[in-house]
């Protein structure tokens, strides 16, 4: 008996009983189907999350006041720790690397106008702000470049403030009440929509120096620094470094890079995705477990074959093979149905869910079709051990 005729031969026993061949594959193809469709959303929320951090650009600096790590004994308490201020954000332009530095402020106050109010986030930033983050304006301008410490009460409204308070109408030129303080508007944002949560269109831009009043705080929150891209990060961050340790005596601030945050971000990432793996490889165990119990009441059911196959002469040796064989098609088969199915409602996902880029990571599919052929030798080597063990005279009276 060559290769072909034990194929035909596994295949006429296959097709002999299609329940218990349904049942014996399902499971495989559930388990594939599993790694394939976790994988993929968890791959889509990774390019999803990464895409929503790197829109602003990479070459980015962060510096927040107070120090995160710290070395040796206390130095002082944290009250005695400096604020960052608008100040800050001009020396910070002295640096060569320097493209854009934006002193941040943010916080919740209701605004008023059109005869109508709403209570949005009041963004103060500086007149770089459009400019380092890659915004624009739909109509008007962005806040202009005034004296940053007494600018003018300007405003520019993201889309849907605009929407909910204006309607269709041009608020170019009105007034805005924000808080108690009196803005003119000049601009409208172009439509952004969410940022991890944050909605870019429901807040309103108004100077730094102006939110600070508003929000009665004496330091920013944040000062970015924007870098030419082919610069490098190291030198950046010293440079950036000696400029704020010259200002403020010492190094009471923190600096951290997009680039780093991105980094940690996607490690992160990696390992949920790794997770959800092994997630859809226990279900995978799960289906191999249901063969290998099959497969043992293949071997009950069949013993009166087995043992005309002993009489015609055929060799324990190839009685194994067969087993084996079977329990190697019934995986192989299983993990086909799973891929396919799996990368159907992956695609089907990715069409209903345009903002989540589905994406099929192909190095965990192959490894868990590798692992599905694994499991077939595995689930079929006992029964196929025990079948070839059987005295054919025993096997035939079994009938």
């Amino acid at each position: 008996m060559n290769f072909i005729e034990s194929l035909k031969f596994v295949l006429q026993a296959l097709t002999a009983n299609p329940k218990r061949t349904f049942l014996s594959a399902s499971g495989i193809a559930i388990g594939i189907a599993a790694v394939i469709l976790l994988t993929a959303i968890g791959t889509g929320i990774q390019r999803f999350v990464l895409s929503e951090f790197t829109q602003f650009g990479t070459n980015i600096l962060n510096i927040t006041p107070g120090k995160i790590r710290t070395r040796g004994a206390s130095t002082g308490s944290i009250g005695s720790m400096r604020l960052l201020t608008i100040e800050d954000s001009l020396a910070l332009k002295s640096s060569h690397h320097a493209t854009y530095t934006n002193a941040t402020v943010t916080g919740n106050a209701e605004v008023r106008g059109g005869g109508r109010s709403r209570r949005v986030t009041v963004s103060g930033q500086g007149p770089d702000f459009d400019r380092a983050f890659n915004m624009h304006t739909a109509i008007g301008q962005f806040l202009p470049a005034d004296d940053p410490r007494n600018p003018r009460a300007f405003a520019v409204l993201g889309a849907k403030v605009q929407k909910e308070l204006y309607g269709d109408a041009n608020p170019l030129g009105l007034v805005l009440q924000v808080g108690g303080s009196r803005f003119r508007i000049i601009g409208v944002m172009a439509a952004k929509g969410q940022v991890l949560g944050f909605d870019l269109d429901d807040t309103v831009y108004i100077p730094t120096a102006r939110a600070l009043e508003i929000f009665n705080r004496e330091g920013v929150m944040e000062i970015q620094v924007v870098y030419p891209p082919a610069a490098q990060l190291d030198e950046v961050m010293n440079d950036i470094r000696r400029i704020m340790v010259e200002r403020h005596g010492r190094e009471d601030f923190t600096i951290t890079p997009q680039q780093q945050m991105l980094s940690t971000l996607s490690t992160v990432l990696n390992v949920l995705t790794f997770a959800v793996a092994v997630l859809g490889g226990i279900s995978l165990l799960v289906g191999a477990v249901g063969m290998i119990t099959l497969m043992h009441i293949a071997v009950n059911e069949r013993m009166a074959e087995i043992g005309l196959l002993n009489a015609l002469g055929a060799s324990p040796m190839r009685i194994r093979i067969l087993f084996l064989l079977e329990s190697t098609v019934l995986s192989t088969l299983g993990g086909i149905i799973g891929l396919l199915t799996g990368s159907c409602i992956a695609g089907l996902l990715g069409g209903l869910i345009s903002e989540l880029p589905v994406s099929i990571p192909w190095r965990y599919v192959i490894t868990a079709l590798m692992l599905s052929g694994g499991i077939g030798l595995a689930a079929g080597v006992i029964p196929a051990m025990r079948a070839a063990r059987l005295n054919p005279v025993d096997a035939l009276r079994a009938e």
